[in-house]
C-alpha cells in the first residue's frame, strides 16, 4: 500500500490513546518544585517522524521513545503560522502572526519590524518571572548585523555557540552529482545547497551533536535554585543532507518508498486570468530527470534520523537527571517540507504538506504514555500554552490562544487555524476543510474527508460557496506592510567574520555576544569579496 495514499490514517489513532480533560485547566507548577521547560526546535523536520506517521519508514527511536514510554503527547494536527523559517519562528517566539508583525520572509528581522521590535519574546517572558533562560543551535532566525551575527543572543540570559563541522569537500561539485537543468535552472545558490551526502567527520564533531551534548551538560547545574527555560536547536534535517554514513545505512536506497507523484496536480489552481499558478520546481525537475527520487527520499529520511540521534543525547540525560520528574519537553518542526508531493522539494507554499508540523509534548503528570490528540493548535499557540503550564500570569495581547487544558472538542468547536506565505498570502486549516487564497486573487478549496492529500481544488464547485464564505472570515482583517529587509550580505558577512576570527580568538566570543565594533566589522567587510 503507498503510504500516501493511507494519510488519513495519521489522524485516526486509538480511542484509547486519547487524552480527555473535560474543561480542567491548571497551573502545573508548584511552589516548592517548579516545571522547567526544554524547548527543542528541529530545523525543516515534517511529519515524517515514527510517532507522526508521515513515513511508514521513519527511524526515530528517541522521539517515539519520548512518547511511547516517558509519556508525551503528539499533536495529530499541528500547524505552523508561516511556511518558511524566519517568520514561522519570529511568530512562535513573539506569540504575534506574520500579517500583525510585517514580518513574512527569512530577510526579515523581527527586531526592525516597527511592530514587533520591542515585543517580548517567549523566552524573555520566563526571564521576566524568575526562570534561567540558556539557548545553543538555530532558536532564532540568524540575521547579519554589523556587531556579529544576530542569532537572537539578546532574548536569553545565557547563549552558547558550539560550532561543529561536516567534513564535506564541494569543491568540485555538490556531493550527489545530480545535474543542474539545461539553461541553468538551479544553478546558483539555492541549487548549489539541494544536496545531500555523508561527512567526512564522526558524528561526534558535528554541529547538532556538539549543540545537544552542550544542552545535556546543562542538565548537571543546579541555576541557583531557578527554574530553568533551555532552548535547543537542532539545524538538520534543513539543507544540505549532510550526516554521518550510520543514517543512511539505517535506510538502505533499495529498500525506500518515495511519495507518490502526481503530474497533473497543479493543473486545477488557476489564477483570476485562468492561468496555472504554479509549475514544478526547478528541485523537482533535476530529480525527475535524473530519476532520483529514491536517492532524496533516502537523504532526507537519514537526516531526520540524525536529528532524533542528537535529540536523544538530551532526553537521555534529562531522563537520569534530578530534573526527570518536573520538566517540561517540547519537541517541534518550525514548517513542513515537501519531498515530491505538489511536485516541488523544501518549504514554502501553503499545502498541507508545509503547512502542518511534528509537535510533541511532555508534561509531567498530565500527559500520558502513548497519548495522541486531534485537536487543531498552531505553534503560535506555545507560548500561551507553556506561560499557563507554569503557573505564569497571562500574557496580554498574544495571538495564539493556550491549548493547556488538553481538551478534545467536537468538530464544531474547533477553531480554524492560520498559516501564512508572505503579504496577503494565507491557508485557512478548519476540521475539514482548508481555504488558501493568495495576494492576486488565487483561490483554493480542499476537503479534508474525501481528499487528504489536496488534489481536487473544489475552489469552482458552487455547492462549496457557503463552505469558501465561512473560511474567508478567518482571514486577516489587517496585513502589516512587509518590515525592512536586511540591508547586509549575509554571505560575505559570514565570509568577514571568519577573517575576523582568525586574528583572535576573543573576537569569536564578542561576536557571540553582539559586542564586536561595527566600524572594525564594515572595515573588514569592504576588503572582503
Amino acid at each position: 500500500m503507498n503510504f500516501l495514499n493511507a494519510f488519513s490514517n495519521r489522524l485516526k489513532p486509538l480511542a484509547g490513546t486519547l487524552l480527555l480533560f473535560g474543561g480542567l485547566c491548571i497551573s502545573m507548577a508548584s511552589a516548592d518544585k517548579p516545571l522547567n521547560v526544554i524547548f527543542i526546535a528541529v530545523d525543516d523536520m515534517n511529519d515524517w517522524v515514527g510517532v507522526v506517521g508521515g513515513h511508514p519508514q521513519a527511524k526515530t527511536p528517541n522521539m517515539d521513545r519520548l512518547v511511547e514510554l516517558t509519556g508525551a503527547m503528539v499533536f495529530n494536527r499541528a500547524y505552523c503560522p508561516a511556511t518558511v523559517c524566519g517568520p514561522s519562528r519570529s511568530s512562535i517566539l513573539t506569540g504575534l502572526r506574520p500579517s500583525t508583525t510585517g514580518v513574512y520572509g527569512n530577510g526579515n528581522n523581527l527586531k526592525a519590524s516597527p511592530v514587533a521590535k520591542d515585543a517580548t519574546t517567549l523566552p524573555q517572558y520566563f526571564s521576566e518571572h524568575g526562570y534561567h533562560t540558556l539557548s545553543s543551535g538555530k532558536i532564532f532566525h540568524k540575521h547579519p548585523v554589523w556587531e556579529g551575527m544576530d542569532e537572537g543572543q539578546w532574548a536569553f540570559d545565557e547563549w552558547a555557540s558550539n560550532g561543529g563541522k561536516t567534513g564535506v569537500d564541494t569543491s568540485k561539485g555538490p556531493l550527489n552529482k545530480l545535474p543542474m537543468l539545461k539553461g541553468g535552472g538551479g544553478r546558483k545558490g539555492r541549487g548549489l545547497e539541494f544536496d545531500w551526502g555523508p561527512t567526512g567527520v564522526p558524528v561526534e564533531e558535528t554541529g547538532d551533536y556538539k549543540t545537544c551534548a552542550w544542552a545535556a551538560e546543562q542538565l548537571d547545574r543546579d541555576f541557583d535554585g531557578k527554574p530553568f527555560f533551555m532552548a535547543v536547536g537542532v539545524s538538520k534535517p534543513h539543507l544540505p543532507f549532510y550526516v554521518p554514513q550510520e543514517f543512511f545505512n539505517m535506510h538502505p536506497l533499495e529498500d525506500v518508498q518515495i511519495p507518490e507523484i502526481v503530474p497533473d496536480d497543479l493543473d486545477d489552481i488557476k489564477n483570476p486570468k485562468g492561468k496555472n499558478k504554479f509549475k514544478p520546481s526547478d528541485d523537482f525537475q533535476r530529480v525527475q530527470n535524473a530519476n532520483m527520487f529514491k536517492e532524496v527520499t533516502q537523504a532526507y529520511l537519514a537526516a531526520v534520523s540524525y536529528a532524533d540521534y542528537c535529540v536523544g543525547v538530551v532526553l537521555d540525560k534529562l531522563e537520569k537527571s534530578p530534573y526527570a520528574d518536573n520538566t517540561i519537553v517540547v519537541i517541534w518542526g518550525d514548517h513542513g517540507w515537501f519531498l515530491g508531493e505538489k511536485l516541488r522539494y523544501r518549504k514554502t507554499h501553503l499545502w498541507e504538506e508545509s503547512t502542518r508540523v511534528p509537535l510533541i509534548i511532555r508534561v509531567p503528570e498530565l500527559t500520558q504514555p502513548g497519548s495522541r490528540s486531534n485537536r487543531i493548535v498552531n505553534l503560535l499557540d506555545l507560548y500561551p500554552t507553556l506561560a499557563e503550564w507554569c503557573g505564569l500570569p497571562t500574557k496580554e495581547g498574544l495571538e495564539g490562544v493556550s491549548f493547556a487544558d488538553l481538551k478534545s472538542l467536537a468538530p464544531e468547536d474547533e477553531r480554524p487555524t492560520l498559516t501564512t506565505m508572505g503579504y496577503k498570502n494565507h491557508s485557512v486549516r478548519g476540521d475539514r476543510y482548508r481555504y488558501t487564497r493568495y495576494d492576486d486573487g488565487t483561490e483554493e478549496l480542499y476537503d479534508h474527508l474525501k481528499d487528504p492529500m489536496e488534489r481536487r481544488n473544489l475552489i469552482t464547485d458552487p455547492e462549496m460557496k457557503p463552505v469558501v464564505k465561512q473560511m474567508r472570515a478567518y482571514l486577516p482583517k489587517h496585513d502589516e506592510p512587509r518590515s525592512p529587509d536586511n540591508d547586509i550580505d549575509k554571505k560575505r558577512l559570514r565570509r568577514t567574520l571568519g577573517k575576523i576570527f582568525k586574528m583572535d580568538p576573543k573576537y569569536r566570543d564578542m561576536a557571540n555576544r553582539g559586542e564586536l565594533d561595527p566600524e572594525f566589522v564594515k572595515s573588514i567587510f569592504n576588503e572582503t569579496k
